[in-house]
């Protein structure tokens, strides 16, 4: 009988199977981890343009009312510059 064409497993042989097995649950898990990753990063950069947007309107709103509310202020400062 040749054991060449059929190789009993070893405890080696066993021992590296398990650990390329677990190898492969490891990338497995990373990959979709990045993914995630990916995804929140995405999902970030939109809530960042989201704040810019809404930061640029509340400093519009403000500048507005602090205009409404010190008129005398602004009229003296572009006199002021004439």
């Amino acid at each position: 009988m040749n054991n060449f064409t059929n190789p009993v497993p070893t405890g080696a042989t066993q021992a590296k199977d398990r650990l390329y097995a677990q190898l492969a649950g490891s990338l497995g898990r990373m990959s979709r981890a990045i993914g995630r990753t990916a995804d929140l990063c995405e999902q970030l950069q939109i809530d960042l343009h989201a704040m810019r947007t809404f930061a640029g309107l509340d400093a519009a709103k403000f500048m507005t009312v602090a205009a409404q509310l010190n008129p005398d202020e602004e009229m003296g400062d572009s006199q002021s510059e004439q």
